[in-house]
């Protein structure tokens, strides 16, 4: 593991705000739901489509999908990121999922990690929430520490990436699969993790996408840099289409976006992935396969997003923390 004397004392287990932001405001759910199905109907009467894809999890294949499994408990690093039997049996049987699918179906295995500990989580840990909520969170930092715009990595945060890099390569010397496609939210602290994490790694160039970013508006660690300083500063990565060089997102948010419309963002993220499979009629087989393994680095609301948006039981991140999660994407047909 990394030698910075940081890291012996690194913990991979939840904290009590972690299991906030992975199981709080369960009402947020029922709204998401609720303006889903008005969503397809409204669609389905006009004879147009919306939200194609359904989407659900398969349980099974990592550990985090069992219901008796303690998400307070879990350490990601000491099980393996939660596999269920080796490596070789997760993969196989994605594979013979993806062999037997209908026309219409895909399955995929996203590895969805946080980013590592920001300035911006100092700052809400020094302040308070109340503090925080109603004074800190609109500023830059309080003179002694700087949590924005577009937070960066603490030094925790730093050795917590370095360390699951080392955990990561084990993994794969194991039989981890590398993924097809990576995907990552334009922050900053993002971003740092994913380069830390896949470091010494041969992978895809990651794909900047402005629907992974935590909640938009008003929080100004929230607030993402530039394009260009986001070119500057991970060359290696490339752009989804249409990325604007400054952060309009965050200016057109008036209030900061509740976890529903999070849900509903992510979805659409999904929707897009698996709609890149679909050839008019039916999947591209050999797509279907080619892309089977996803990477996601992103962010605590965002991944209890994905988890949401797929029916996947609520499970608490650490932070830096990883979670294997197989998406079934069925795309609903134009005559049902």
């Amino acid at each position: 593991m990394p030698g910075n004397d940081i890291a012996p004392s690194l913990s991979f287990l939840p904290k009590p705000n972690d299991w906030v932001d992975a199981h709080g405001y369960p009402e947020e759910d029922e709204i998401f739901w609720e303006k889903i199905k008005k969503f397809r109907d409204a669609a389905h009467h006009k004879g147009e489509q919306i939200y194609p894809w359904h989407l659900s999890s398969v349980e099974g294949i990592f550990k985090q999908s069992l219901d008796h499994i303690d998400d307070m408990k879990f350490d990601y690093i000491e099980e393996d990121f939660g596999v269920i039997g080796s490596w070789e049996d997760a993969i196989k049987r994605v594979n013979e999922l993806n062999s037997h699918a209908a026309d219409n179906e895909s399955y995929k295995m996203f590895l969805l990690a946080r980013h590592g500990q920001g300035w911006h989580n100092v700052g809400f840990h020094k302040h308070g929430q109340e503090s925080w909520v109603s004074k800190w969170r609109f500023l830059s930092g309080d003179g002694v520490i700087t949590w924005g715009p577009d937070a960066d990595l603490t030094e925790i945060g730093l050795a917590q990436a370095r360390y699951n890099n080392d955990a990561l390569k084990k993994q794969i010397e194991n039989g981890a699969p590398i993924p097809s496609k990576m995907y990552v939210s334009p922050l900053k602290r993002s971003c740092k993790t994913l380069k830390l994490t896949w470091k010494g790694i041969e992978t895809p160039r990651p794909i900047v996408k402005e629907k992974l970013r935590e909640t938009i508006g008003l929080n100004l660690c929230h607030r993402r840099s530039t394009k260009s300083e986001i070119a500057k500063n991970f060359p290696d990565f490339q752009f989804e289409h249409g990325f604007s060089e400054h952060d309009l997102l965050h200016e057109s948010y008036k209030e900061k976006e509740r976890l529903h419309e999070q849900f509903l963002r992510i979805t659409e993220f999904l929707q897009e992935v698996f709609e890149e499979e679909w050839a008019g009629s039916s999947i591209d087989k050999k797509k279907r396969f080619d892309e089977q393994i996803i990477s996601v680095t992103c962010h605590a609301g965002t991944i209890r997003a994905f988890l949401t948006a797929t029916s996947h039981r609520m499970f608490t991140i650490p932070t830096c923390g990883i979670i294997g999660v197989v998406i079934k994407g069925t795309r609903i047909m134009n005559h049902q």
